[in-house]
């Protein structure tokens, strides 16, 4: 077997491999002498069946497995002699296309090599961490917010005209021909206009009404409606008003707290303080993360593989598209051209990627077994009644395994650099934190 190097250009590697006619009849052969004790054939005891006859019988379909086996040991071979590592999947082509049993195999293999990553002094990374409180002012803010969603109603004076976001207290009855229909009845019925829970144009004709008063309202059930026997139909429904209701925000006492799980409103301000903390503490890691990758992209620079700088550049301008136009979901659209703003963001996120991707493998940085099954377990929520289907899926997709570990990993090789940086702490905000945040965004 030979291997002659053709192209050394950059990060741009192409081989000649030739495998020799005689090293692949000596492979058949080696596989049907192994093969040979096992093998019975009419005419013939158990594992006597002539060389020859076997050659015959199973020579051919050997002599592929033989090829391609040849080749795969010449590239393993090659790649650890040479210490290089593909980008991405090398190419590898049969040159002479006319071959013929006993011919040489003649093939080209090229690839991309990733580069030599230079070292870092990771201690010499200094960075500044916002430490931010959660202020009476902030859980007062969110304490707010609870009793918004945990919204009463308290019925509005007399006489007063019903309005959008009202509830109203009411009995109806709905016919349709005349008749009344099953479901169509009920009393002391709570209904907040607005909320569009009942037929479309039902509420909207409720706007307006007062207590103890009969309104009648008139709609059509919808073509698509689940009830056949009601699909387009036009209904009728006679409304008895008993009360109108305005929305209130909760009252701030230990009876709400109790609805959220706490104790007393004490305790459920000391929840509210600890997760505002918590957000706080995520945010600005994100904006210290976002400060150690702009030291690292100042500290390296190295060639970067352009198939890994394009395929990222048109992963971006993809996304960007598709921000720009959310109501196109498909991949039926016109073809993206990438930019050089696209091209700069790619050279960044690959030079990046593959620095965190060699100081992970250089510090032993492992996704853990358990950290996958949670990170799966947490995606998969997203998909409510299907948690086991998706769960399988990605048991069985090595693909989406890499997508949800990635994150991870870097993540980890991340905590592992903050270990060994220079990290002082600075008091803020949170409108401090906010600002930092926002900036980190509009980059």
């Amino acid at each position: 077997m030979q291997v002659t190097e053709t192209l050394n250009e950059g990060l741009k590697r192409g081989y000649a491999i030739t495998v020799t006619a005689a090293e692949l009849e000596s492979k058949v052969s080696e596989k049907l002498a192994e093969a040979q004790p096992e093998i019975e054939m009419k005419g013939f005891r158990k594992g006597k069946v002539p060389m020859p006859l076997l050659k015959k019988q199973f020579g051919q379909r050997l002599m592929g497995e033989a090829m391609q086996e040849s080749i795969d040991g010449a590239m393993s071979k090659h790649f650890e002699d040479s210490g290089d590592r593909p980008a991405l999947q090398p190419e590898v082509k049969m040159t002479n296309e006319d071959w013929k049993e006993g011919d040489d195999v003649e093939v080209a293999l090229s690839y991309e090599a990733l580069p030599a990553i230079p070292e870092v002094d990771l201690k010499s990374i200094s960075l500044e961490k916002l430490v931010v409180k959660a202020s009476e002012a902030d859980i007062e803010e969110a304490l707010g917010n609870l009793a918004e969603t945990a919204q009463d109603y308290e019925a509005r004076k007399k006489g007063t005209k019903a309005q959008d976001g009202d509830q109203i207290v009411m009995d109806f009855v709905g016919k349709v021909d005349g008749e009344a229909f099953e479901g169509g009845s009920a009393e002391d019925y709570p209904l907040v206009l607005g909320s569009n829970s009942f037929i479309p144009g039902f509420e909207e004709q409720l706007i307006g009404v007062k207590a103890e008063e009969e309104k009648v309202v008139t709609v059509n059930f919808p073509e698509d409606y689940q009830a056949d026997q009601l699909a387009g139909k036009e209904a009728v429904f006679d409304c008895t008003i008993k009360e109108v209701k305005k929305p209130v925000a909760a009252k701030l006492d230990d009876e709400l707290a109790k609805k959220f799980g706490a104790e007393d409103l004490a305790a459920l301000k000391t929840q509210i303080g600890e997760r505002l903390e918590a957000e706080y503490s995520g945010a600005a890691r994100a904006v210290m993360k976002r400060a150690l990758l702009d030291e690292l992209d100042k500290m390296v620079s190295f060639d970067l593989p352009p198939s890994l700088v394009d395929a990222e550049a048109g992963q971006i301008a993809h996304q960007l598209w598709h921000d720009e136009n959310p109501d196109v979901e498909g991949h039926d659209h016109p073809e993206i051209e990438t930019t050089e703003e696209h091209k700069k963001l790619a050279e960044r996120r690959v030079r990046l990627g593959l620095l965190l991707a060699d100081l992970g493998q250089k510090s032993e940085v492992e996704v853990s077994d358990a950290e996958m099954t949670q990170a799966i377990m947490n995606q998969a929520r997203q998909y409510p009644g299907q948690e086991r289907q998706f769960f399988e899926f990605v048991q069985q997709n090595q693909q989406m395994q890499q997508q949800l570990r990635a994150p991870l990993f870097e993540d980890k090789v991340v905590d592992y650099i903050f270990e060994l940086a220079d990290i002082s702490d600075k008091e803020a905000n949170k409108d401090d934190l906010q600002k930092a945040v926002e900036a980190m965004e509009d980059e």
